[in-house]
């Protein structure tokens, strides 16, 4: 019996895959301290199918986990709202 790694829509592992789907980083300007990585955790992770966020500071970066691939759009108004400038894919 052989085994694939990709799916039947066509996606493949990179052996990296976890459970809680896809992740997708951001590169954010104007993020410097906790406050901004709580308001960002907490706007982006009220988003319908995130199941994870995880904000870089110092590299100024937002890893975004989904049940979905993310609507970039939708994750930019939402940084924007918050304050910040999502400047586009990592």
């Amino acid at each position: 019996m052989s085994s694939s790694c990709c799916s039947p829509d066509g996606h493949c592992s990179t052996g990296t895959a976890t459970a809680v789907g896809v992740s997708t980083t951001y590169a954010v300007s104007g993020m410097t301290c906790g406050h901004c990585r709580d308001t960002l955790t907490k706007a982006i992770g009220g988003l319908d199918g995130v199941t994870g966020v995880a904000v870089d500071l110092e590299a100024g970066r937002v890893t975004v986990t989904g049940t979905r691939e993310p609507d970039d759009t939708l994750i930019a108004e939402v940084v924007d709202e918050a304050g910040y400038e999502l400047t586009g894919r990592v």
